[in-house]
């Protein structure tokens, strides 16, 4: 019988050779969600090429109207790069695809062991994460035309910019990603809060160094030396965090009237934060 659906004991745990295969399981269905998405990256490879390369382009054609270089555009240095590279973006557009199935792979593998009336709640937060997710990637191609001006402006007029396709790309696909991951960060916090590693007041007591972390993470993720940039993704992820220790807060508030004493952290543990 497949792991995910062998009954677990009396107290809703697994074995450690259980976890494993659960977790094999739950990698092979997301591998093969993402494969079979990615076939409609590669019938749309042309169009999905061009979407990618449109702020170089659209820089090329920018410099040629106003008379300076125009040599602005990505190349096909090796014999093997174009069909590596169509491999690549087939995969980065079946990950978008089929985000719904392997996001709810992770879900359930995190929160294995939930009541029947928190399952109902989770199945609601799944379902925001494939839109939170989409929409990050979304705002990163919203700022990747900004991202490309401002990193290619720096090189002179009298100069060619010949970006290498597989560098550009992978710069691009990571931009996007990075964008749309951060935007899961309420789900899983949450999902934290429903296991029971992460209560409200912890979460709310390291809410200083989390949005420093935030800030950072939004620093590194975003490439320009404007704060402008970071600020468009840091002050989203931000204003998640604070929902999610809201919603946390109503979680515990129901698990504390049939369990009082699992708010009860350590004092050596919560100063920590």
């Amino acid at each position: 019988m497949p792991t995910l659906l062998r009954k677990r004991n009396s107290e809703g745990r697994m074995s450690l050779g259980d976890h494993l295969r659960e977790l094999r399981n739950r990698v092979l269905i997301a591998a093969l969600a993402i494969t079979v998405a990615g076939v409609l990256g590669w019938i749309f490879y042309e169009h999905v090429i061009n979407a990618l390369t449109k702020p170089i382009t659209d820089l090329a054609n920018q410099r040629k109207a106003s008379g300076g270089n125009a040599l602005v555009n990505i190349n096909f240095a090796g014999l093997t790069d174009p069909i590596a590279i169509q491999l690549t973006v087939s995969l980065f557009v079946g990950l978008i695809v089929a985000s719904p199935v392997w996001l709810w792979q992770i879900w359930g593998f995190i929160v294995p062991g939930l009541t029947k009336k928190e399952k109902r709640v989770a199945r609601l937060f799944i379902v925001a994460a494939v839109p939170l997710f989409l929409a990050g990637c979304a705002l990163a191609y919203f700022m990747l035309p900004k991202a490309v001006s401002v990193l290619l402006g720096f090189t002179p007029d009298n100069a060619a910019n010949l970006q290498d396709a597989a560098a550009y790309l992978n710069f691009v696909l990571k931009f996007v990603v990075a964008f749309g991951c951060a935007f899961l960060l309420p789900v899983f916090l949450v999902a934290l809060n429903l296991v029971g590693i992460l209560p409200a007041r912890l979460m709310l007591r390291g809410w200083r160094p989390a949005v420093m972390l935030i800030f950072v993470f939004a620093a590194i993720m975003t490439p320009t030396p404007d704060a402008y940039t970071m600020c468009i993704l840091a002050l989203p992820m931000v204003a998640f965090f604070f929902a999610a220790v809201g919603i946390a807060f109503i979680f515990d508030k129901r698990k504390a009237k049939q369990d009082p004493g699992w708010l009860d952290v350590p004092d050596d543990e919560a100063s920590s934060l």
